[in-house]
């Protein structure tokens, strides 16, 4: 272990002193990265359209390229996955990440080139290993394997020509032959369609493997490990995987799940590392434990625009660079990357928790948020006000969602929320109290409409039965993946499709 050890720290050294230069530099690098892009893509039918060849400032990348929606660039999509070459990317792209967790029912299909594959999500995998034995030489991550459980759909083909999939399918198809030694269970499990068929077969291979290390989407993660310590009579991970030391986890917020994780893995050594990784890119990491933000990748072949919130709205908003965004402000988030996506309003906003280095917060969605008052309430403070309760009455939560009761003639408006907890309260009442109380003190806009109840009721909080929202999804064909529980909505479909098979069950 301390040669490997040794080995890994030789290979990472100089890796290393990269990532400290983007973050004393981050407008070099961004201005190199949007060069690069450009120069890369100037002979695509895109970037003859745009006149590629004539921008060389990121004023005029911004003034000549309109923001781009997913309808937007569909027309290029579709032609793409039909076989069709340098198009909004130089050469052909073969894959397509089947984007899930959307904010509609309707499958989004994002290319995935040769270069995001390699330069973007594999160097973000590597990225993770070396800030990772950066920060903890001593690590045995290197004497186990890597726990993958992958997406819940296999890899499809539209025509000889192209193939869609999961992400995390994309990424276990395409990893090198020789990292199927250091992870488990292997593709052709990871990769299995049917979520409970999945369940079993990697129960069986990975029931007496090494376990060192876990990757995934929390949610999916914790029902595998349940399964597991049901299965195995087990009380905890530990007993069956002793040498278990970290968990890389993103997709969705780890605060709802954290105190589970820590019951589940009960060691004091344990530790938890966040990413940000999306279909259209990987973008950032965690690099200080002792911190709950991340570091925002700046090399990977991705371009950043940043719309603030408050003018999201606009006929025209206007983005600003890296250079310019401030702490602590919302931003949406815009990008232009190595897969062909060019000034793409991914639909994710961030906050900025730092600059120089410049590290982020996931704050929520653009669309996955609360505002049918003007209170504006999104998924940071939904989740910071359920821990803040949570945590003032013992309770432990495992999925939740929320949404508008709108106003009607006879009465005031108000949010509704539906809670599957670990741990219920004690007294519902008082926990729907401590929520209104804690969002108020978070969300300025919410306090003020809910000053005297004048425009606000209280919340009304319902508690779920067990598995509600497992069988929401089951119900909508999104278990497994990446697939996830959309938490706010500014409308009530979400809500009253769970209130209604709630009733049911």
């Amino acid at each position: 272990m301390p040669l490997i050890n040794s080995l890994v720290s030789w290979f990472n050294t100089s890796r290393m002193h990269q990532i400290d230069f983007l973050k004393k530099h981050p407008e070099n690098v961004q201005q190199e990265t949007l060069l690069k892009l450009l120069s890369s893509a100037v002979n695509t039918e895109f970037g003859k359209k745009y006149d590629f060849k004539s921008v060389d400032s990121e004023e005029q990348f911004r003034e000549r390229i309109p923001m781009h929606s997913y309808e937007d660039i569909k027309p290029y999509i579709d032609r793409l996955r039909e076989g069709e070459e340098d198009l909004i990317w130089p050469g052909e792209i073969k894959w397509f990440a089947k984007s899930s967790g959307t904010t509609s029912d309707k499958s989004k299909f994002i290319p995935v080139s040769t270069e995001a594959l390699e330069d973007c999500h594999f160097r973000g995998a590597r990225d993770i290993l070396a800030i990772y034995t950066n920060n903890n030489p001593e690590t045995k991550i290197f004497s186990g394997k890597g726990l993958t459980i992958g997406g819940s759909h296999q890899v499809n083909n539209f025509n000889n020509q192209s193939f869609y999939g999961d992400l995390s399918a994309i990424l276990l198809e395409n990893t090198p032959f020789w990292v199927s030694f250091i992870r488990t269970p292997n593709t052709k499990i990871a990769l299995l369609e049917k979520w409970e068929e999945k369940l079993e077969k990697a129960y069986e291979a990975t029931l007496y493997e090494n376990v060192t290390n876990m990757a995934g989407v929390p949610s999916w993660n914790l029902v595998f490990i349940k399964y597991l310590l049901e299965k195995t009579g087990k009380s905890n991970l530990l007993e069956i995987w002793p040498n278990l030391e970290l968990f890389i986890h993103g997709g969705i917020s780890f605060l709802p799940y954290r105190e589970q994780f820590e019951k589940l893995i009960p060691s004091p050594s344990m530790k938890y590392l966040e990413t940000y990784n999306a279909s259209e890119g990987f973008f950032a990491i965690q690099d200080e434990p002792s911190r709950d933000d991340m570091l925002l990748m700046l090399d990977y072949g991705v371009y950043y625009e940043f719309i603030p919130m408050e003018s999201f709205d606009e006929e025209q908003p206007k983005t600003i660079s890296i250079g310019q965004v401030q702490t602590n402000k919302n931003y949406a988030l815009v990008i232009s990357t190595n897969g062909g996506l060019w000034r793409y309003v991914i639909g994710d906003t961030v906050v900025f928790t730092s600059l120089y280095p410049h590290k982020i917060k996931v704050s929520g969605r653009t669309k996955h948020y609360i505002n049918a008052f003007g209170e504006e309430l999104i998924v940071d403070n939904a989740e910071n006000a359920l821990k803040t309760a949570c945590r003032k009455t013992c309770a432990v939560i495992s999925e939740y969602s929320a949404g508008p009761v709108f106003m009607s003639d006879t009465s005031k408006g108000a949010h509704e929320w539906i809670i599957e907890f670990e741990k219920e309260p004690e007294n519902i009442e008082y926990f729907a109290t401590l929520l209104d109380n804690a969002l108020k003190s978070l969300n300025s806009d919410y306090e003020a409409k809910r000053y005297k109840s004048i425009t606000l009721d209280p919340p009304v909080v319902h508690i779920a039965k067990k598995g509600l929202f497992y069988q929401w999804l089951k119900e909508q064909g999104k278990l497994g993946g990446q697939n996830k529980v959309p938490r706010l909505a500014n409308n009530r479909q979400y809500l009253d499709e769970l209130l209604e098979i709630n009733q049911k069950m």
